[in-house]
C-alpha cells in the first residue's frame, strides 16, 4: 500500500493521542497533540499548510490542511460525533487538488476512527 509505513506511524500516533486525551477537544487540541507526537516519531509535520487549487491552468481558491506529514500524506481532522460521506469526500478533493496520492480522515469522536484515502496522480484532472 502506497506510504503505508508513514500512514502506520500516523495512526499509531492518533491512537496514543486519543488514548490520552479522549474525547471533548476542540480539533485545534488534537492537532497540536498529533504535531507533539509525529515529531517525536522525527517525521517532518505541518499544520494549516496553505494549498493553491488549480483549474484550467489557473489558480482559483486555496485551502488549509490541517497536517502534512513528510509533504507526502494530507491528514485532516476532526473531533465529531463520528465521520460522514462529507468529511471522506472533503479529503478526497483535498488529495484531488494537489499531487499527493494519500490522505487520512482521523477522528476524536466518542469513538475514534479513521480512514485512509488514496487518489492516485493518474486520476487528477
Amino acid at each position: 500500500m502506497l506510504h503505508s509505513d508513514l500512514t502506520g506511524s500516523v495512526i499509531k500516533a492518533f491512537y496514543k493521542v486519543n488514548n490520552t486525551l479522549g474525547f471533548g477537544f476542540l480539533e485545534k487540541v488534537y492537532e497540536n497533540a498529533m504535531c507533539s507526537e509525529l515529531r517525536k516519531m522525527d517525521l517532518k509535520v505541518e499544520q494549516q499548510k496553505n494549498i493553491k487549487v488549480h483549474y484550467d491552468g489557473k489558480e482559483i481558491g486555496d485551502y488549509y490542511t490541517d497536517l502534512l506529514v513528510n509533504d507526502l500524506v494530507i491528514v485532516e481532522l476532526k473531533a465529531a460525533e463520528s465521520l460522514c460521506h462529507e468529511h471522506e469526500l472533503q479529503l478526497i478533493n483535498y488529495l484531488k487538488a494537489t499531487k499527493k496520492e494519500v490522505g487520512l480522515l482521523l477522528n476524536f469522536g466518542k469513538k475514534a476512527e479513521f480512514k485512509r484515502k488514496i487518489f492516485t496522480n493518474d486520476q487528477k484532472i
